[in-house]
């Protein structure tokens, strides 16, 4: 399934978008450890993007990963999400962005669980939670 791409001028996105929502999601920001609404969620559900709904991941793969970020072993979909090299703050990580609105949603690492062995490190806050009913 091919996603139709989102695509808003900054002024657009600070408009619809909280200024958290904003420094993270568009300016590649990072919220602290242990302070996303998300970090100790068990309800069942699904993530999508908080700048434009886009499915990306269930309370399925989510594990408590101890890192202080809401952690999922993988997205929904191959196509929900796009991987990119990031080399900033002198490590070497791979960002995941929203595939339908380019959002900064966190990083992915190779130290998740045996099911998949990656780590979706992701911003509570580039994440909005519906619960299922």
């Amino acid at each position: 399934m091919e996603n139709t791409k989102v695509k808003k001028s900054e002024d657009e996105w600070k408009k619809i978008l909280t200024s958290e929502e904003y420094k993270v999601l568009r300016k590649k920001g990072t919220e602290p450890p242990f302070y996303g609404k998300y970090v100790h969620q068990t309800a069942e559900g699904t993530y999508v993007c908080a700048g434009c709904g886009n499915l990306l991941f269930s309370s399925e793969a989510k594990f408590d990963s101890g890192s202080g970020w809401p952690s999922f072993s993988a997205a929904v979909t191959s196509d929900a999400v796009v991987l990119k090299p990031d080399n900033s703050l002198f490590m070497k990580r791979t960002e995941v962005i929203c595939a339908q609105c380019g959002g900064h949603l966190g990083h992915v690492f190779d130290d998740g669980p045996p099911s998949t062995g990656r780590r979706y490190c992701m911003n509570s806050v580039s994440l909005r939670f519906v619960e299922k009913k």
